[in-house]
Parts: C-alpha cells; structure tokens; sequence
C-alpha cells in the first residue's frame, strides 16, 4: 500500500503564495508518477500538475501554467506544489496523487491523499 499526506493549505490572499507538500510512504517504488488535483465547491475534481518522478518532466494545466511549480525530493519522497499569484477561483480542496505508470496521459491515479483546503481570498 502507498500513504500520501498532503500539508502545508490554508488561507491566504489573493496575490499571495502557498506551498503545498506530499510525503508518501508505504511501497513508494511503485510510483513513478505523482501530481496534484483540485476540487473547488460544487465542481468537479480537475487535474493542476504532474511530475515524472525518475526524469523530473512536468506538465501544468492551462489555467496554472506559469504561477504554480510542482517539484519532487525523491531522497525525501516528497512531491511540492509552489502557488504564486494565487486568484480566488484556486480556492479548493488540494489533492496529492501517484500513479504506477511513467507517462501519465489523463483520467485517475491509482493513490490519493486525502486533500488539504487552500482559500483564496478577494
């Protein structure tokens, strides 16, 4: 079994910075690929970034692309999420993901956390 725990959500303004963490634990050799999804109120959950945890590539959703990062400390087994310029519409529950495949080509990972809340507000 794998364990992600997410940290580090809380409220913050609009213009300001977040970091979100994931530690996992657990069979982590089995993940190859980690990255973070959102879920605001009354919406789907939608996917924000991914990290493949071997090369390092990653790959952002359109409406993130350019104000979050997501890195990885494989030494820590720990995935990050930078957030700057953060808008009230990044108000959501956060989730931690991994998956066993090397190149992750949409639809649900195979691991989930159990989400950390970030409130933007106006």
């Amino acid at each position: 079994q794998v364990q992600l725990v997410e940290s580090g959500g809380g409220l913050v303004q609009a213009g300001g910075s977040l970091r979100l963490s994931c530690a996992a634990s657990g069979r982590t050799a089995s993940i190859y690929t980690m990255g973070w999804f959102r879920q605001a109120p009354g919406k789907e959950r939608e996917f924000v970034a991914v990290i493949n945890l071997s090369a390092g590539g990653t790959y952002y959703a359109d409406s993130v692309k350019g104000r979050f990062t997501i890195s990885r400390d494989n030494a820590k087994k720990t995935v990050y999420l930078e957030m700057n310029s953060l808008k009230p519409e990044d108000t959501a529950v956060y989730y931690c993901a991994g998956d066993p495949r090397s190149v992750y080509r949409g639809g649900a990972m195979s691991y989930w956390g159990k989400g950390t809340l970030v409130n933007v507000s106006s």
